[in-house]
């Protein structure tokens, strides 16, 4: 069996499901400002703000997983819970909920099947259950 590439809860994230070639984290922090006359404003940190993340890759079905991968993270999406990610290395980035899952088919085979499945699933920081 190959190494993950991340794990999120249950679900595994490798060549064989759903291989991702892009994650990207935006971590932003909540900043008040206070307007004063005459001088720059005041600014004063509030703490953590949004903490988004982005895991995109494109789906090969006859190679990788196909939509039913997709279907899974869906279901996953659905029950509103939030998962730990771990990525292949073994670093820990807490717990996520799944804010959406898009995806794009393309180059068809006779009957309709996508041949090519690029996919995007944005994620959430929640607080770690019991904190």
């Amino acid at each position: 069996m190959s190494q993950p590439l991340a794990v999120l809860g249950r679900f595994v994230f490798g060549l064989r499901t759903a291989p991702f070639d892009q994650l990207r984290r935006s971590t932003a922090q909540r900043i008040a400002s206070n307007n004063r006359f005459g001088q720059l404003a005041a600014h004063q940190h509030l703490g953590p703000g949004d903490d988004a993340i982005t895991i995109s890759g494109t789906l090969m079905p006859e190679l990788t997983g196909g939509p039913s991968t997709l279907d899974d993270l869906r279901a996953m999406a659905a029950q509103g819970q939030s998962y730990p990610l771990l990525d292949g290395e073994g670093r820990y980035y807490g717990y996520w909920l799944i804010e959406s899952v898009e995806e794009t088919r393309s180059v068809f085979m006779a009957g309709g099947a996508a041949r090519k499945i690029e996919f995007s699933l944005s994620l959430k920081r929640d607080e770690e259950p019991g904190v």
